[in-house]
């Protein structure tokens, strides 16, 4: 019998070993404008280079910003109403929120100010009242989570640019840091640390590419039921968790958060995004959800692929001292959100190991922070 062909990320558009070198290309660019920042007084935080958000001093204070998009995950939303009905956009506008707010948080940041970009092929994408009704209440919601002011933002008509019946939905983000202190980089990290790994609310708006791609393999496409009896599409249309007043909590409560790497792109390996050579050993993980057994199992996917790809589960993680773990985990089930202590950080080569699924990814497989 003849083994069926797999699905990777790479094969459904996004190729990484394409994309991380004009990424890290850009940086080199950009990281030679800082000198722009300086003629106004401010002085740029270089260690944020790379990260998740990029944090400038002005004055006193430390702000922060970052940019991002949700990816196709509205698209599985438009597949599903033709099955139930449901437009499903105050998830899209919620995730939308939470892919721009956990990457703007990773470096200790309070969100202030967030904006958003509604990209559309004509204005007739916007008649459907039930659809923007919704996109606009799951995106106020999420900003309320969030604690963020919802400034503005541009919906842009791109004809010729924009796929008809799509909308390329993104948005920027500015925020705080009040105590210098309580800046978070990757200087911070040390031998010894541990890791917490929080439990994520499924497959969030990272590998829906992929996703979408096994979709229209099966016969039922987002309505085939998955073993927890659950549809196809609705287990992809979980909203992702919000993790800003978590982060906000821990440090007012005194925890010292000497790292946190948002695991989205990359899956797993994101755990080694820091620049220092270090060894991540992972001990304990989060079984993954019944939905990333379906897509492994319909993609015909090996565990190392999974797991460089999706977050499995986990999609959060905290480096801290062992002297706070125990404090921050309590935080964490306050803030109604589920933690494991899943390893440590040790010295030596740069790679991550997950000893229960006995794969190692070293560090020349992730090629960009």
């Amino acid at each position: 019998m003849r083994k069926p062909r797999s699905i990777t990320y790479s094969q459904v558009g996004d190729n990484y070993d394409t994309k991380d070198p004009i990424k890290k290309l850009a940086q080199t660019a950009a990281k030679k404008t800082s000198l722009n920042l300086n003629t106004h007084g401010f002085e740029e935080i270089s260690d944020t280079r790379g990260e998740s958000a990029f944090v400038w001093k002005q004055g006193k204070t430390l702000m922060a910003s970052v940019i991002e998009g949700l990816g196709t995950k509205n698209l599985v939303a438009d597949g599903m109403r033709k099955t139930t009905g449901k437009t499903y956009y105050d998830i899209i506008g919620h995730d939308t929120v939470a892919t721009i707010i956990n990457d703007l948080i990773t470096v200790g940041a309070k969100p202030l100010v967030l904006h958003a970009y509604w990209a559309i092929q004509d204005n007739s994408w916007l008649e459907d009242t039930d659809r923007m009704r919704d996109l606009i209440k799951g995106w106020k919601t999420a900003c309320d989570i969030s604690g963020a002011t919802w400034g503005g933002g541009e919906t842009p008509t791109m004809k010729d640019i924009i796929v008809p019946g799509t909308c390329e939905l993104g948005g920027s983000a500015v925020g705080i840091i009040s105590n210098k202190n309580n800046l978070i980089t990757d200087k911070k990290l040390r031998q010894g640390d541990r890791i917490l790994l929080l439990k994520s609310n499924g497959i969030n708006a990272n590998g829906l590419s992929l996703a979408r791609a096994i979709a229209k393999k099966l016969p039922k496409g987002y309505a085939t039921k998955l073993k927890n009896g659950k549809m196809y599409g609705e287990e992809l249309l979980k909203k992702s968790n919000i993790y800003a007043k978590l982060v906000q909590d821990l440090i007012d409560n005194g925890i010292e958060i000497h790292y946190i790497s948002n695991i989205t792109g990359h899956g797993l390996r994101k755990v080694m995004r820091a620049r220092q050579n270090f060894t991540y050993i992972i001990e304990n993980i989060f079984e993954p959800q019944e939905l990333f057994l379906f897509i492994q199992k319909h993609a015909n996917l090996s565990d190392y692929e999974m797991y460089q790809t999706f977050n499995m589960g986990m999609d959060y993680a905290i480096f801290l001292s062992e002297k706070d773990v125990k404090k921050a985990q309590k935080i964490v089930e306050k803030n109604n959100f589920k933690g494991i202590v899943a390893g440590y950080v040790e010295k030596g080569e740069k790679k991550v190991v997950i000893k229960p699924k006995n794969l190692i990814y070293k560090g020349n497989t992730l090629n960009l922070r």
